[in-house]
């Protein structure tokens, strides 16, 4: 499959006319909990050539790149300026990428250079928001029944521990969930996960099951613990930072220089 993906973007690259200077996966596969029908969720960034970014129209050009899904394999891709803007947005999505434990393609260092900007530049508030709204909507959307899908309540309990992890140590929270729940989930509800864990890797996508009450309890006390606590006036942009604004300019510069001297197309 790593080989049936690689060729997917090298073919990215020539249709669009770009390099993908970063792929990974995200979702169920980079947290640790796929199960055997799970989709490849694969996620680049990609730069054009260097004139395509001196064009008068710039702003108003398409910045992503959706092929269409093909098989399990979901594919998507963000220009690298939409990214470093989204990067001072302290975009959630963008950060668990950068730290993905499943890295496909990384040509240079611009992914590099973001992860240990990432630290000093995200705004604590902001992940927890994100996070915190990942949560609600799919407690509210999928945990009201008698039975329940196990993915959905693993999509709960990822986020509500990423917030615990945000507030314990003032970082990005780890991709990976196992690493996740031994840094900070409750020694009290992590036997229910471990065998929840067990039962999604082994039933499928669409498995089901009973909630446990023990992690029932936990979801309702972490959302009602929190609350409305992560709303404020809207997503701070850390790129009001000189600091950060400069960092993001040479690292976006690095890339441009290295396209312009290797060349496009597939590394």
């Amino acid at each position: 499959m790593r080989e049936a993906i690689l060729e997917r973007l090298q073919a990215i690259e020539r249709e669009h006319d770009v390099q993908v200077v970063y792929a990974v996966e995200s979702g169920s596969r980079a947290w640790g909990f796929a199960s055997p029908d799970s989709d490849y969720d694969v996620r680049f960034l990609y730069l054009h050539p260097p004139t395509w970014y001196l064009s008068f129209d710039v702003e108003r050009r398409r910045d992503v790149i959706e092929p269409p899904m093909v098989g399990d394999l979901d594919v998507v891709g963000w220009d690298v300026r939409k990214a470093l803007h989204l990067f001072t947005r302290t975009n959630g999505a963008l950060l668990e990428w950068l730290h993905s434990p499943i890295v496909y393609r990384e040509h240079g260092d611009l992914a590099a250079r973001l992860r240990g900007l990432a630290r000093e530049a995200f705004d604590s508030r902001a992940l927890c928001y994100h996070y915190s709204h990942m949560a609600r909507g799919n407690a509210r959307e999928n945990l009201g029944g008698e039975r329940v899908r196990l993915k959905k309540v693993l999509y709960v309990l990822r986020p509500l521990l990423a917030i615990r992890y945000v507030e314990a140590h003032r970082d990005v929270p780890p991709v990976a969930f196992d690493t996740l729940v031994a840094a900070v989930a409750p020694e009290t509800i992590r036997p229910a996960i471990s065998e929840l864990l067990a039962a999604k890797r082994a039933a499928g996508e669409t498995g089901e099951g009973v909630l446990p009450p023990v992690l029932a309890a936990f979801i309702r006390d972490e959302l009602a613990r929190h609350a409305d606590g992560f709303h404020g006036p809207g997503r701070p942009d850390t790129a009001t930072r000189e600091t950060t604004r400069d960092a993001l300019n040479v690292a976006f510069r690095a890339a441009l220089h290295a396209m312009s001297t290797q060349g496009t197309g597939p590394c």
